[in-house]
């Protein structure tokens, strides 16, 4: 036992390897911590509200006209890929955009058209710039007349990464 105790070299082999295995786990874990540190602040997700969903028929003609607000809440930019109202995608010649007509949060009935404010149709996929709101009409969605009166129907905004879901009743305009 005398021998073993006088042998430093038996004991710093010990240590040496305790002190390599210790040195090499905090590494790993502070370079882990590191990593989803700087992962954790530089990703910014996207996020969108859609609100003042309007659909409306119109009595005499039977001619559907839609409308939504979209708000861009997330921290990017985004990338309007679709619209769909009752599953059915709207072309863009019908799609009529505008962020500076919104006089108040909801859009109402346009009574003349072109659409006060809305006159220029979306000629593509429809760019909301962080924290932008869009306001946008949907003339003559597919598939909608006046027996749909009163139906709960979705609408569908697609962009790169999700589809946000909205409902609203199809309303009846004189």
């Amino acid at each position: 036992m005398k021998r073993l105790l006088r042998n430093r070299r038996a004991l710093s082999t010990v240590i040496t390897t305790l002190i390599i295995l210790v040195v090499s786990i905090l590494l790993a874990s502070v370079l882990t911590f590191f990593a989803i540190n700087v992962v954790s602040t530089r990703v910014q997700e996207e996020s969108l509200h859609v609100s003042n969903q309007h659909i409306w028929v119109d009595e005499t003609t039977g001619n559907a006209l839609g409308a939504i607000t979209i708000t861009n809440t997330g921290g990017r930019d985004v990338v309007l890929n679709k619209i769909a109202v009752r599953g059915q995608v709207c072309a863009w010649t019908n799609v009529f955009p505008n962020s500076t007509a919104l006089s108040s949060d909801d859009i109402v009935y346009p009574s003349a058209s072109p659409y006060t404010g809305f006159a220029t149709a979306a000629t593509g996929q429809l760019v909301l710039p962080a924290g932008a709101k869009i306001g946008i009409i949907i003339n003559a969605p597919d598939s909608i007349g006046l027996n749909d009166i009163g139906l709960t129907i979705s609408i569908g905004v697609h962009s790169a990464q999700a589809v946000y879901y909205s409902e609203t009743n199809i309303q009846a305009h004189p």
